[in-house]
C-alpha cells in the first residue's frame, strides 16, 4: 500500500486510535478497584476527622474499622432500615429527595475513653460547586462534638476556609436542642445572632454565599434526622 496515500493515513489513524483506546480501557478497568479503594479511604478519613481522629495514610481503613463500631440507615421516622449499608448511601442523591423519603446514614464512633459519638453526613451547594461534610454529636444527641467540612471548588482564602479548623471548630459544644426544640446550628454574619435563638457560628468573612450554603446544608440535612435524634435524646434522659 502506498504510504503516501490518503487511505493509508486514514487506516493508520484508525488503527492507532483503536490501540490507544484499548490500552486506556484496559488501564481503567485494571485500576478501577484501586481507585474505588482510594475514594473509600478518603471518605473514611473525612468521617474520622469529624471526631478528631487523624490516622496515618496507611492506617485509615484499620482506624475506621476500629473506631466506627456501628453504622446503619434510618428513615425520617427514626426507624432503622434493615439491609441498607450506610457507607454506600449516595448522600448527594438523597438530598435531592423530599426529607421524608430519604435514606439517612448514621455512623457510631466509640472513642478510646469508651464514649460514643453519632456522625451524620452533610451535602449542599457552595458558590462554585458542591460542599459536604460530617457533624458528630455527643451520645445525648443534643450537643455537637465536632464537625468536618469540604468543598469541590470554593475560592481559596474565602469560601475554601470552611475546610479549615478555624471555621469547623466553632461548632464544638453548640446545641441542636433548645428547650426541647430541635434547632440545628446555623451560620450567620459575625455579630448577628439569629432571631429564633438557636446556637450559631460566625460566617467566613467575604464568603457570604458559601457560608449561607453551609447554613442551608445544616438545615436541609439535619432536619430529616429529627425523629431519630429525639429518640436518642429521650433514651439518654431515661438512663
Amino acid at each position: 500500500m502506498n504510504k503516501e496515500s490518503k487511505s493509508y493515513t486514514l487506516l493508520y489513524t484508525m488503527a492507532l486510535v483503536m490501540i490507544v483506546g484499548s490500552a486506556l480501557a484496559y488501564t481503567a478497568i485494571t485500576l478501577k478497584d484501586r481507585q474505588q479503594a482510594n475514594i473509600d479511604a478518603d471518605k473514611m478519613r473525612q468521617i474520622l476527622a469529624s471526631v478528631r481522629i487523624t490516622p496515618a495514610a496507611d492506617s485509615i481503613v484499620e482506624s475506621y474499622r476500629h473506631y466506627i463500631t456501628d453504622s446503619y440507615v434510618v428513615d425520617a421516622s427514626g426507624n432503622r432500615l434493615e439491609g441498607d449499608n450506610a457507607f454506600d448511601v449516595n448522600v448527594g442523591a438523597q438530598m435531592r429527595l423530599p426529607g421524608g423519603e430519604r435514606e439517612l446514614p448514621v455512623y457510631v464512633c466509640t472513642l478510646a475513653d469508651g464514649s460514643e459519638k453519632y456522625i451524620l453526613p452533610l451535602y449542599g451547594s457552595g458558590l462554585w460547586g458542591p460542599i459536604w461534610g460530617y457533624v458528630s454529636l455527643d451520645s445525648d444527641a443534643a450537643v455537637v462534638y465536632d464537625a468536618y467540612f469540604a468543598h469541590q471548588g470554593e475560592t481559596p482564602g474565602l469560601g475554601a476556609e470552611i475546610q479549615k479548623p478555624a471555621f469547623s471548630s466553632q461548632f464544638v459544644g453548640k446545641r441542636i436542642f433548645l428547650d426541647d426544640r430541635f434547632m440545628p446550628v446555623t451560620v450567620v454574619k459575625a455579630g448577628r445572632a439569629p432571631s429564633d435563638g438557636r446556637d450559631y457560628v460566625d460566617a467566613v468573612s467575604g464568603a457570604t454565599i458559601t457560608s449561607k450554603g453551609v447554613a442551608d446544608m445544616l438545615d436541609n440535612c439535619l432536619l430529616p434526622y429529627r425523629a431519630f435524634l429525639e429518640n436518642l435524646s429521650r433514651q439518654n434522659q431515661t438512663h
